[in-house]
């Protein structure tokens, strides 16, 4: 019996912004990796653009932290720093360090923690902890074996109000919960096109792509749209979705990992660049006790453009959840509200220092147990996008059987394409993928496109940079 059946809440600098920005770090290697509770935690921050810079900040800012390591293969953002390296690997060889906090791109994610984990080291790793299901499986597994502290930087399990409302939904004050919906609806633009040239003298490119197959070097990987091909990123569902991802999944009945079938239907419109990965996706995925999760994805932007990042929760009786109010059959409105949830305090850093510190995995508000199964929705998802078929772009699109609220919330995002981003009906294409079975128990796709789907499960990796089976971390 899996961790997630046994519970249902878990218990309890960079300066300036610019690519030549300067680190400053402070202290000394010393200490223990296991220290009491009045111990400093010895840490290094792997990634200092963007999410890393946050980070680095919040650690700085805590009296039983040091931050004695900073990792980034960009050169620039090592000047003036000690104990500084391009390779993780190098710091994970300091038997004085205690966890390594990642927030590197995706690619890199689940091998950092099976690295972090095989050095006896702790890991807090940014969302999502897997790049596909294979890896995040290799990662739970190494978790596990070794016995270390993983937090996934999915911060609202950190947030006792969402932990409350969570609460609340799984106690059945409610009624039952038949879907959870959620929403990744922000404004972004296109990234154009980036020839392929050289690497920068500054940037370790080996180390940047690591495991990732990649052949050549552009522009728009160096330091974020990489997130919008599929070697290095997942897309906006497995991003900022991962957040409003791992809540609806949270919602559900405790004891549920894996779906049972999915698919997606979306497409990269508007924009004509180079991305790979969609702008637009309407996803279904149903768990073996009928609960349901869908999910919203639109990176678009016009005057008047509605923007959702948020979660919805519709209950059998006809009830729903909408932001913080529950709306009954009859209309009734009221405040959601429940019982406290145990949680482990201090935010999503102050947390994971606290299960360190205690040398408690399982004070990890978010441990690498909920990360896989929740990142691994997000990958089941993807999967049947990415070996869909193009169709003409219009509301028979959406096909769905006798669900006809996902036809509905299917329908909310095809007018706002159609009528605030100006997608031309049955001119554009939709890609829509297939409805995947997938076994929770070996974790494959089975039936009719199985052959097709299980290619996506393991990434293609760089001999130096792989990872080992399972059975074998």
């Amino acid at each position: 019996m899996s961790r997630i059946q046994r519970r249902t809440f878990l218990k309890s600098a960079v300066g300036a912004a610019g690519a030549a920005a300067t680190i400053t770090i402070s202290g000394t290697k010393a200490g223990a990796n296991v220290r009491g509770a009045n111990e400093r935690l010895r840490i290094a921050v792997c990634g200092v653009h963007g999410q890393g810079r946050h980070h680095l900040r919040s650690y700085q800012r805590m009296d039983n932290v040091e931050v004695t390591w900073i990792v980034d293969p960009d050169r620039r953002r090592l000047r003036g720093a000690p104990n500084t390296t391009t390779d993780v690997r190098e710091a994970l060889d300091d038997k004085n360090l205690d966890a390594i906090s990642v927030a590197t791109p995706n690619h890199w994610h689940s091998h950092m923690v099976v690295l972090a984990a095989q050095a006896s080291k702790h890991c807090y790793v940014e969302k999502p902890a897997s790049h596909d299901i294979h890896e995040g499986r290799v990662a739970l597994e190494a978790a596990k074996k070794y016995g270390v502290v993983v937090q996934h930087g999915t911060q609202q399990r950190s947030s006792q109000g969402r932990a409350n409302m969570i609460k609340a939904i799984q106690s059945g004050k409610y009624g039952k919960l038949a879907v959870s919906h959620g929403f990744c609806c922000k404004p972004r633009g296109g990234i154009g096109f980036k020839e392929h040239e050289a690497p920068p003298d500054w940037l370790d490119w080996n180390l940047w792509r690591g495991p990732a197959v990649i052949d050549q070097y552009h522009g728009n990987f160096v330091h974020y749209d990489w997130h919008w091909f599929w070697a290095t990123g997942n897309g906006d569902l497995n991003n900022q979705g991962t957040h409003e991802l791992d809540v609806a999944f949270w919602a559900l009945e405790p004891g549920l990992t894996a779906p049972v079938r999915a698919m997606a239907l979306g497409g990269r419109f508007a924009w004509d660049d180079q991305g790979e990965t969609p702008n637009t996706m309407f996803a279904v995925a149903e768990y073996p006790n009928g609960q349901k999760v869908f999910f919203n994805v639109r990176n678009v932007n016009y005057d008047g453009y509605p923007r959702e990042v948020k979660n919805d929760f519709y209950f059998e009786d006809g009830g729903k959840i909408l932001g913080n109010t529950y709306i009954s059959p009859s209309g009734q409105r009221e405040r959601v509200e429940g019982e406290r949830a145990e949680i482990t305090g201090g935010g999503r850093y102050g947390s994971f220092v606290n299960a360190c510190l205690a040398g408690k995995p399982e004070m990890a508000n978010a441990d690498m147990e909920v990360a896989h199964y929740s990142c691994l929705l997000g990958h089941v998802m993807n999967n049947s996008y990415r070996i869909g078929k193009k169709v003409p772009f219009n509301k028979k699109a959406g096909r769905f059987g006798d669900d006809k609220l996902a036809y509905e919330e299917f329908m909310k995002v095809h007018e706002i394409m159609r009528d605030g981003v100006g997608v031309p009906e049955d001119e554009a294409e939709y890609v829509v993928g297939p409805w995947l079975t997938f076994d929770p128990a070996t974790e494959r796709f089975t039936g009719e496109h199985a052959a097709e789907a299980n290619k996506l499960l393991r990434d293609p990796r760089n001999e130096e940079f792989d990872i080992p089976t399972p059975d074998k971390v």
